[in-house]
Order: structure tokens, then sequence, then C-alpha cells
């Protein structure tokens, strides 16, 4: 490294704590000009970062004005209740009322069942509440409003059209062999789908998230689940939850969800006791953390997570208390004042949050710069770190578990902050803000690797390793040993689609967050591109894993296997364990099970002890 480089890092080191010190009792304004005189414009958030996947591949465009969507007046009574003039469509008789859904193109789709009341007026920061009955026969041809949420400029494109506070709502796809009119011999599997997009963004009935293929193909009962997001579901103005907003709703309308599949999913042909839930990024997050929570121990039996990002840590109360009484003093309500916080409008909440979103990043957390809004460990629902609780063994470890990450995590998160070339003076400043006395290892680790005059190739592979794969390997590593079933995969596809947006030359050839999704759920087309014919056999094969996964709890049983399963020959996946070498599969056009390639540099962090 350059004497210049050295000078720079020990500068920059000089305004370090040491290891232990509160890093809060520094003057974050004389930080934030220093490394604004470096790399001036990075540290200055204007917007929301959105990690979800179609909100990710248009987050590299200039962003403009926020954008006025379609609010849906509040719902104070029960759920509507229509007759749907004797359309073509199943009816289903839950405990709570009559719903009639549609039959369509390969499945059976009931849209928009209430799994709540909805959350308005009193009841806005309060845990969800049992749905109330209803009379007649529910109309659920059609989606529901999604939950508040807003999005900038060119990423409005994915935005939900209508968004509501009455929001709690749920889709079911049942496969369209189904036969509604006699009884099912044998109930099918259960997968419940959790959609990511940072605790702020997001919809399970988003395009990207059509249930009705995964459903058909797997022969399960698929259901996606809304939650509340960002001010709405997790805000934080107090500890009483009786005089204000105590957080973490988001997560108990999720556990709301999953109880009513317990209660319902039989008359949909499911069987309660093959739940499988599933999830990516922020819904990896929210799947991490009901194998933590003791009372959603008995609403699922095994999970999916796909792309967690371990190494961004939940907030602590006084961090959660901190963002509430910012979000108040946007709204000129006290945070004390739960009364006033009541009568904001859903407009007012939702432009408070983006308000309390716009912030200078403290260079020392900057992490949370990707997950401003969300769940915290309020010491009752959440008691830790999802990775302190894997690698401790305190979560459900009877429960079956596949486990993974793409090989180009950080790419997005990466090329979406900063949006020009980084030079190797200004990595050193950020890699020393973000992991302070360790960075000099990190540095001599990475640097020599890198030789472009751009480094964001290094950054985002340092995020890729730091937060996403090797904290996974951890957490993995540490469980086999008590028993605990675990599969590994890194999803590392390569397409040709490029496309160039902002001067930035970005494409699908990256394994980005979120690439599997378009393969999982078979819809290429709505990312704008058509899937191949070896990417169709790619997707056809990540479907017989993940299906086989939900009717036997291993992704390679080939008892389990469907006739069409068996004859795509699928490379055997084993457990993780070091018995079997600590094989992961590597999910490509050509899938197989090889030892992880980055072993050596896992090996790096596992030694650092810094996740």
């Amino acid at each position: 490294m350059e004497s210049w480089h050295c000078l720079l890092l020990l500068c920059t080191l000089s305004l370090v704590p040491a290891s232990g010190e509160e890093t809060r009792n520094y003057d974050d304004s004389d930080l934030v000009s220093f490394l604004r005189s470096v790399y001036p414009g990075v540290l200055v958030r204007d917007e929301p970062f959105i990690t979800n996947r179609d909100f990710e591949m248009n987050s590299l465009k200039e962003l403009g004005r926020p954008v006025v969507l379609s609010i849906k007046e509040q719902s104070k009574d029960k759920p509507v209740s229509l007759d749907t003039n004797g359309s073509r469509g199943p009816v289903v008789f839950t405990k709570d009322g009559q719903i009639k859904g549609a039959t369509l193109d390969k499945a059976h789709v009931f849209y928009g069942v209430p799994y709540a009341d909805p959350p308005v007026g009193s009841y806005r920061w309060k845990p969800p509440r049992p749905v109330s009955p209803w009379p007649g026969v529910y109309d659920a041809s059609f989606p529901r409003a999604a939950c508040m949420q807003a999005c900038r400029g060119p990423i409005a494109e994915e935005c939900p059209r209508n968004v509501s506070e009455d929001c709690l709502y749920l889709n079911i796809f049942v496969p369209v062999d189904v036969d509604f009119s006699s009884p099912l011999r044998s109930p099918l599997p259960v997968m419940v789908w959790i959609h990511g997009g940072d605790f702020i963004a997001g919809s399970a009935s988003k395009p990207l998230y059509d249930g009705r293929f995964i459903s058909n193909f797997t022969h399960t009962v698929v259901v996606s689940i809304e939650y509340r997001l960002g001010a709405f579901g997790f805000l934080v103005s107090g500890k009483d939850p009786h005089t204000s907003a105590a957080g973490n709703y988001g997560i108990l309308d999720q556990q709301a969800a999953l109880l009513w599949v317990q209660r319902n999913i039989a008359m949909f042909g499911g069987d309660p006791s093959k739940v499988t839930i599933f999830g990516e990024s922020a819904g990896a997050q929210s799947v991490s953390l009901h194998l933590m929570i003791q009372s959603s121990k008995p609403l699922f039996k095994q999970a999916v997570l796909q792309s967690l990002p371990f190494s961004i840590p939940l907030k602590t109360r006084h961090d959660a208390l901190k963002l509430g009484k910012d979000f108040a003093k946007q709204t000129n309500c006290s945070a004390s004042d739960i009364v006033c916080l009541l009568s904001l409008t859903p407009q007012a909440v939702l432009a408070a949050q983006m308000k309390t979103s716009s912030r200078i990043v403290n260079p020392f957390r900057f992490l949370e710069a990707f997950e401003t809004w969300g769940p915290y460990i309020d010491g009752e629902l959440i008691k830790e770190q999802a990775l302190t609780a894997f690698q401790k063994g305190r979560w459900q470890k009877d429960k079956p578990v596949l486990l993974g990450t793409t090989s180009e995590e950080g790419v997005i998160f990466v090329y979406a902050i900063f949006n020009k070339p980084v030079s190797a003076v200004e990595s050193t400043v950020y890699i020393t803000a973000i992991f302070k006395q360790h960075a000099l290892q990190v540095l001599h680790k990475y640097l020599p690797l890198y030789r472009d005059a751009d480094r964001r190739d290094m950054l985002a592979q340092i995020i890729t390793d730091y937060v996403f794969l090797c904290p996974a390997r951890l957490s993995a590593r540490s469980n086999t040993a008590t028993g605990s079933k675990m599969w590994m995969y890194v999803f590392d596809h390569v397409v040709s689609d490029y496309r160039v947006w902002s001067g930035l030359t970005f494409c699908y050839h990256h394994a980005c967050h979120g690439a599997e999704l378009p393969f999982l759920f078979d819809s290429g087309s709505v990312a704008n591109f058509t899937l191949s014919h070896p990417e169709k056999l790619l997707s056809n094969r990540m479907l017989c894993y993940w299906g086989t996964f939900a009717h036997s709890s291993d992704p390679s049983s080939r008892a389990q296997q469907t006739t069409f399963c068996r004859e795509q020959r699928l490379p055997l996946w084993p457990r993780y364990s070091d018995t079997s070498g600590w094989l992961v599969m590597n999910i490509t056009v050509g899938s197989h099970a090889e030892v992880g390639t980055r072993n050596h540099i896992c090996d790096f962090w596992d030694h650092l002890g810094i996740y």
C-alpha cells in the first residue's frame, strides 16, 4: 500500500474508538465532515434504501420525487362481503365464513383473504386482532391493497398502485388438479412466503410473487402474506404498550397469518402439520426470527432462508426509541402523546417515516443505512440478534432448514450507494469506518485481490462475504454438531441479458441479491427477460428441490420427488456437515454439490469474530 494510503488510514483510525467503547459518544458531525471531505455526497440519505428484488434493479437509476399512490379508504368494520354473481371459482368454508376464489391458469387462487381485523383508528399501533366473521360469501377473486409504503422516481413503477392501513390479507394458491367438490385423499404440504423489501416496501401480490406456478409444479398449497411495514409496523414511541407504540407489529402480523393458516388451511387442501415458511432478504430475516420466537414454534415445521443479511443488526431498544422520537418530531407530536400520533392521517405517518429515513448515516454504524425501519430487540418477543441465537443454539434446532445466498449479494448494495467509481483511498476510509480496529486486516486480505482503479467490486465482495455468506456458513456449522438438519446453497446463475442504466452497465450476469426469485416463482418475464431453455431447466430443478423439501424435509429425497423431478436426475444435495466435507449445492445451469469456494475467506471472517 502506498505511503499516502497508510497516512490516510492512520488519520481515519485516529477517529475510531477503541474496542468496546460506545461510538454514540463521539461527535458525528466532525466525522461526517471528515468523510465528506474524502468522498462527498455519499453520506446523505434522501430516500430509503430498498433491497427488495424489483426495487433493487431500478434503485441504480437517478431517483426523483416521491410518487403519490392511491390510498384506499380505511375499513373500520368487517371485511367487505360480496356476491360473486355465480362466476367460476371454488367456494371454501373457513372458520370465519365462506370464501369464493377463482380458477385460473395452473391454480385455484384465493386473493385478499383477511387473516386479522383492520389495524386502523385506535388499533393502528396494536397487535393484530382475530378477524371478525362475515355473512354471505367473501369475494376472493382479486388482490386487496398492499400495506402503506412509498417509492421514489422510476422505482414507483414497481410499487403497488393501491396501499392502505387496512392490509392484513393473504393470498392462497392451490394446484389446479385439486377438486374442491370431493375430499382430498391426502392433504398437501403448505409453503408460506414472506416477502422482502427492507421492512418498508413490497407486497404479497406483486407479480414477481405469483404463486400459481410454484404451487402447481411442487403440488403444494402456497400462501403469501401481507404485514405492516415501516412506521406502521415497527414504530417504538415508548415502553408501555398500553400508552405508546411498542413496535414489532409487522412480526406479530406474520404470526397472526401463520395462526390463521393453522386454523384454516385444511379447508383448502393443506396440511397444517407440514408448513414450510420461506422468505428472501427481509423475508428471510422474518423467518429467522420465527425460528427464535417460542410462540411461533407450533406454527410451522421447517424453514427456507434465502439471502439472510445476518450481519445487519436488529436495533436495540435504545435505538428504536431514538428513531421513534425522531419520527414524532417530524409529526409535531410528542413521542409520549399516543393520542396525537393516532390522530395522524396515513399520509402524514408515511411522510414522517420518509423524512425520518432521510438522515445522515453514522459512519461507525454504516450497515444500518440498509435497514432504517424493522424489528428490534424488545426483550420479550425478540431477545437477541439472530446470528447470536443461531451460533449459541438458541433457536428451534429440531426444524430442518435450507439456508443460502447468491454469489454476488453485495453488487446491488454498493452500486446503489456509490454512484461513481470509488478509489483505493476512498474504499480505505469506508472500510475503516465500518470495521474500525479490524480495518487493517480486512484491507490486507482484500486489497491485493483487486487491481482496478474502481474498488466498488471489492466493496461488493466484502458485503457479500461479511453480511451474507460467511455468517450463514458459521451459523450452519455451529448447529450441525448438535444434529440440526441444514442444507446450504449458493445461487450462482449466469445469463447474458445486459442493460445500461444511468451510465452503469449492469447485468443479470451477476447473481445479485434476489436473483433467484424469478426462477423460484418461474416469473422471469416479470423481470423483463425471458427464460432460455437452459434457464427453464434451472428453474425446474430449483423448484424440484424446494418442493421436495416441502414434502419430505429433505431436498434430495428420491421417494418424495414427483415423476417429473425424478426424470430430471437431480444431483444429490447432501446435508451440510463436516462428514460430507461441508458440501454446498451450487445452483446454476449445471447445478452440483461442491466444497464452498470461499471457505478460506470465511475462515478469515470467522477468526476475526466481528459478525
